[in-house]
């Protein structure tokens, strides 16, 4: 194999790599993680031995996606929905996640290597203390790192978000930071969990199940979707690149149908002033939230 980087490479995929990154490249690809439960069945493993396959091949995607130029990655890790697992399923992944948080904090990590920001989004107060304490140390350490994103939506639900969204701009309303003429869709957006990243070009699912499963359910209006059999654990870089090559057929079909439009809605000095510190009270009201667990 040929090694590039700590991404090992059989000797003919970055020839393969290479014809892709001549078309266009997705900005923003997501991901849900589905199938590693069955993929413990299936190889006749414990249960937390195939989520912890899963958690490795999240690294080996985001090595991929780095490789491709890909600048956001965003994983489906953990629904609200599976606190409703047993308890002893819930508890696993719990310490799972604490584990793999606390690997990614050391300055020789992979996070500090490769320039990667962490963002963890979701009702993130619905986690343990000590899982909490974990998450916002590896988004503090990694804040500044400029070269891609990984959101890591844990514990998440597009039905929380939107409902988030909505309750914050209702009280930024009835507490005077906005008036009822700020409210548009672009406000709504900004204050989604993923406000300061594009839309996904692109969205894999593994596992074989057709659905969204309550998962960026705004964002992905436009998005590529793409629902594939193999069980996350067996992702390989040749169904990223497929599903890749699926989108920019996509995409230039859009550019020649013209497509592909983006409309901004104009707001006035004030309206736009007065939305620009609700935002900023939102982000510090955030940040401060992370730093007690610091």
């Amino acid at each position: 194999g040929v090694l590039l980087g700590s991404l090992k490479m059989r000797w003919y995929e970055p020839v393969a790599v290479k014809v892709i990154k001549k078309g266009a490249i997705p900005k923003h690809v997501a991901f849900i993680m589905d199938g590693n439960r069955r993929y413990a069945q299936k190889n006749v493993i414990e249960r937390r031995v195939g989520h912890r396959h899963g958690f490795t091949k999240l690294k080996q995607a985001l090595e991929w996606c780095l490789y491709l130029g890909i600048e956001v990655v965003t994983v489906y890790a953990f629904s609200i929905e599976n606190f409703k697992r047993s308890q002893a399923e819930v508890s696993e992944l719990m310490t799972l996640a604490k584990e793999k948080f606390e690997e990614m904090l050391p300055e020789e990590g992979f996070m500090k290597q490769k320039g990667i920001c962490v963002r963890v989004l979701g009702a993130i107060h619905l986690l343990p203390q000590d899982v909490q304490e974990s998450m916002a140390k590896v988004v503090s350490q990694t804040y500044n790192n400029k070269n891609a994103i990984l959101n890591v939506c844990f514990p998440y639900t597009s039905t929380e978000e939107i409902n988030h969204a909505a309750v914050s701009i209702v009280e930024g309303v009835s507490q005077g930071s906005l008036q009822v003429d700020d409210v548009n869709e672009n406000l709504f957006e900004k204050c989604l969990y993923t406000a300061e990243c594009p839309r996904p070009d692109l969205l894999i699912r593994t596992s074989g199940e057709i659905r969204l499963s309550d998962f960026l359910l705004w964002q992905t209006m436009d998005t590529r979707l793409c629902f594939m059999s193999v069980l996350w654990p067996e992702l390989s870089l040749w169904d990223l690149l497929w599903n890749i090559l699926l989108y920019q057929r996509d995409t230039a079909t859009q550019l020649l149908t013209g497509v592909i439009s983006k409309q901004d809605t104009l707001q006035t000095k004030d309206s736009q002033e007065r939305i620009n510190q609700f935002l900023l009270s939102r982000r510090q009201a955030h940040i401060a939230y992370l730093k007690q667990f610091l």
